[in-house]
């Protein structure tokens, strides 16, 4: 059986480095809350300069729009677990299924 895509890690050569990034979604998942932190937290600072408030406003809706992005992540990830196991293993999806909402991220 093939392994599944989120735990063949994924390598970015840089120069005489590597970047080896495991569990891809999780890395999304992340990297998604801290886009939605800066967002919001550089909408907020705007928002106290009248100058700055439509730009603040700017920086609120693409933070909510980011929100979107986490359930859009949780979902490929079920989706993807679902295309690679096989029918065999379907019989231990029940048990599976009450551990593996446990690392929605």
């Amino acid at each position: 059986m093939k392994s599944a895509p989120d735990s063949t890690p994924l390598v970015i050569h840089v120069g005489r480095e590597e970047l080896v990034i495991k569990r891809r979604y999780e890395v999304a998942s992340i990297a998604n809350d801290a886009l939605i932190a800066l967002w919001f937290v550089t909408g907020s600072i705007m928002f106290f300069s009248e100058r700055w408030t439509t730009a603040g406003t700017w920086c609120f809706l693409a933070g909510s729009i980011e929100l979107l992005v986490r359930p859009a992540i949780r979902l490929t990830r079920h989706l993807h677990l679902q295309r690679v196991h096989s029918r065999a293993l379907w019989s231990h999806s029940a048990a599976a299924a009450s551990s593996d909402g446990s690392q929605d991220y």
